[in-house]
């Protein structure tokens, strides 16, 4: 039986991919623009999907409020969609710029120059992190419910044990019930 000739220098496969050792952003210089990209692609399409999702159940739920929300009416001043709008608007604000305003702030009081810096100086004063090299715990699961049977059994192995060693003792000593 013959086998496929085997190729002694791996960089005639994909004309030097597999041989050259490196990453896929390592040999585009596009790469993170594409993953950007996409993810964000996804991400707007979830959240476009979800809210027309949102609305359809709410027109198919009550469709006169629904249209009374939607078009501006004579006892309102002003549509639902127009309001909504309007709160979403001023809640982007808010959180945009009260979010600027609390980083600024740390960054001028930390009283570092560039983001390095600021890396070394947080790192000092925030609570180290431990490393968990080896895991302590299972980090590979068959499936989702597998993970899930793990989980709802995380921790319990201490108590598992420490109830069969007092149970183990209990046997040892003979109860005296005369």
């Amino acid at each position: 039986m013959n086998s496929p000739e085997k190729p002694e220098d791996l960089s005639s496969i994909n004309g030097g991919d597999i041989a050259d050792g490196l990453t896929q952003a390592e040999r585009d210089p596009n790469y993170a623009f594409k993953a950007t990209a996409f993810l964000a692609g996804v991400a707007g399409f979830s959240a476009f999907f979800g809210f027309g999702a949102t609305l359809a159940y709410a027109k198919k739920k009550d469709p006169i409020h629904f249209d009374k929300g939607v078009v501006m009416g004579p006892s309102l001043s002003e549509s639902g969609a127009a309001l909504a709008l309007r709160a979403l608007g001023w809640g982007t604000v808010y959180a945009v710029g009260g979010c600027g305003i609390l980083f600024f702030s740390l960054w001028k009081l930390s009283g570092c120059n560039n983001l390095h810096e600021f890396r070394i100086k947080m790192g000092e004063k925030l609570p180290k992190i431990r490393r968990n090299d080896p895991p302590q715990s299972r980090t590979e699961f068959d499936g989702l419910s597998d993970l899930m049977r793990y989980l709802e059994t995380w921790g319990s192995e201490k108590k598992i044990k420490s109830v069969t060693q007092q149970n183990a003792v209990e046997a040892k000593v003979p109860s005296n019930t005369n």
